[in-house]
């Protein structure tokens, strides 16, 4: 099978869009790893008067996370596909959340903000260093930055579960709910080429990141889904 493009990756999100919740919902810790993630932004009094960039927001599972976290916030959500921020649009949210089309490479948003929570983002951006740089630039001295990632390639384990998750139910059931596998075959082949976590931290690290740490996830997730975290 023809591999995705990373620049074709908006677009496969664009088609699968409408059976997106459906086939994450279906991942019993998908949101609550999510939410955990969310808490290591360090936020303060609910998030009054703060404010917090969701980058690659999706249909808004990590919108919600983040509200979780800072429900007094404000929050702008950002992604690259259009079909998927429609339907994040259609969810119900309060006035604090704003969400905006674009590509993380081009982001037209203006700082500054108290963290910046990005969930599975970095694995999908072509060139990753000058992205996380606009993104430590666009926080406040000593604001955080979140990622809530996939990194499998420190460990043989994590790697042989991951494929085989990938091929017993990720993507058959991203192929029957779809119709296509694309965006699923590229999900699995994008986590075995991604940075291991030891790299991951030194990326940010590079870019000027400072107290860099990676958290990993609980349950079966554990060593496959990790929460890396860096101050500017």
């Amino acid at each position: 099978m023809a591999r995705l493009a990373v620049g074709a990756v908006p677009g496969a999100f664009d088609e699968a869009a409408s059976g997106y919740d459906l086939l994450v919902g279906a991942n019993p810790d998908y949101h609550r790893e999510l939410r955990r993630s969310a808490t290591a932004l360090g936020v303060r009094d609910g998030g009054r008067g703060q404010r917090f960039l969701d980058l690659g927001c999706g249909t808004g599972a990590s919108t919600a996370a983040l509200l979780a976290a800072a429900p007094h916030a404000e929050v702008v959500a950002v992604d690259a596909s259009a079909g998927m921020l429609d339907r994040a649009r259609r969810k119900p949210w309060p006035d604090t959340v704003t969400f905006v089309h674009a590509r993380a490479e081009d982001l037209a948003v203006h700082g500054p903000f108290d963290g910046v929570f990005a969930a599975y983002l970095v694995r999908n951006l072509e060139q990753p260093d000058p992205v996380l740089d606009a993104v430590r630039g666009l926080l406040k001295p000593g604001g955080r930055f979140v990622a809530h990632e996939y990194s499998v390639r420190d460990s043989w384990a994590a790697t042989a579960l991951w494929t085989f998750v990938c091929w017993a139910v990720i993507i058959p059931s991203g192929a029957l709910v779809t119709r296509s596998p694309k965006l699923y075959t590229y999900l699995w082949r994008s986590v075995l080429d991604f940075d291991g976590a030891s790299a991951l931290r030194d990326r940010l690290r590079r870019v000027g990141f400072t107290g860099v740490r990676a958290l990993p996830a609980a349950g079966w997730q554990r060593g496959i889904v990790h929460t890396f975290v860096g101050k500017a």
